[in-house]
């Protein structure tokens, strides 16, 4: 459990890093930052995937089959209604949004993994879901009372907060469905599948970001191409990024999937929304008001609370769900 935990924070750290990028790169088109972050993962995955080459060797073609569903819905199409989002609201809606993820992703595990993982008894898993809710509701207190009393740019904010609900339907079903394949495939190693993932993504993301260009010179678009307005910080985010928050993010998620139950480490995710604070308000140059401090410290007293829960074995009869269906 305390390993499990401590990788599922690594991971939300390393993953709060996403939420600053979309910001430090207003000028770059969403869809161009989505298929360069893991343009960059699939190039720093290629020498590791030689490292890991025994392991991937083993990976059949179902197995790649599954990588290329993962980081397609859970890496490109989760990214790009990211960026949208960040670029459209800002930070702090679509964070709040996002943020949501721990109490979305832990009430579909309960309901479906019950026979595999126990059940979380709904009378305990209940508090620190509540304290979630609240924290991620305070923290964000002062932006959704201004966007009550103006008009401004609401269509805008609208088309944000509608990006970053498509975020977090691609981010309840990848962790579920990564969970599926890691927790039936004990003997495998968390750091290969992860190395797997960024091996898949390379040609997608090679796809992807040719057809961005081709979009962009049919449609008369004066961005400059190949990397922008900006080349060196671009890269350079982009590189980082890849590195830290696609390949090491992911390992570390894989190593807190396999030993977690998955209604657990879904509310870890919480994790990432307060990495993503941090990094927004270090970006803003000032402490966050008292609202956004008292939210923060309940998000960290529901996940205290959340990873003293412990599963219920369930009997047979009673345990329902089972993996999603390919």
């Amino acid at each position: 459990m305390l390993k499990g935990t401590l990788y599922a924070l690594v991971a939300g750290l390393m993953w709060g890093m996403v939420f600053v990028a979309p910001l430090l790169l207003p000028d770059y088109p969403p869809a161009l930052q989505s298929v360069a972050r893991y343009l960059a993962f699939g190039l720093i995955a290629l020498p590791l995937a030689w490292l890991h080459r025994g392991a991937l060797r083993r990976l059949d073609r179902a197995d790649w089959i599954e990588a290329i569903k993962l980081v397609t819905v859970g890496n490109l199409l989760y990214y790009l209604c990211l960026a949208s989002a960040i670029q459209r609201a800002g930070a702090p809606l679509p964070t709040m949004i996002v943020g949501t993820l721990p109490v979305v992703i832990a009430i579909a595990a309960n309901l479906r993994n019950g026979r595999r993982d126990g059940r979380l008894p709904w009378l305990r898993l209940a508090p620190p879901l509540l304290l979630i809710v609240a924290g991620i509701a305070s923290v964000n207190h002062a932006e959704l009372a201004a966007l009550r009393h103006t008009h401004e740019d609401l269509a805008r904010y609208a088309a944000g907060a509608l990006f970053a609900c498509g975020a977090v339907a691609c981010w309840t079903w990848y962790p579920l469905r990564n969970a599926d394949w890691l927790r039936h495939h004990p003997d495998r190693n968390p750091r290969a599948w992860a190395t797997a993932q960024g091996v898949a993504m390379l040609p997608l993301a090679t796809l992807g970001y040719a057809m961005v260009w081709g979009a962009m010179k049919v449609g008369g678009n004066a961005f400059p191409m190949p990397l922008g307005p900006h080349p060196a910080l671009f890269v350079g985010l982009m590189a980082a990024i890849g590195l830290f928050a696609s390949w090491l993010g992911t390992l570390c998620w894989n190593e807190a999937s396999q030993r977690l139950p998955t209604a657990l480490v879904g509310q870890l995710i919480v994790f990432e929304t307060l990495a993503a604070l941090v990094y927004a308000f270090v970006l803003r140059h000032h402490l966050p008001a008292p609202p956004a401090l008292f939210g923060i410290a309940l998000l960290v007293a529901g996940v205290v609370l959340a990873v003293r829960v412990k599963p219920v074995l369930l009997p047979v009869a009673e345990a329902g769900g089972g993996p999603i269906a390919g």
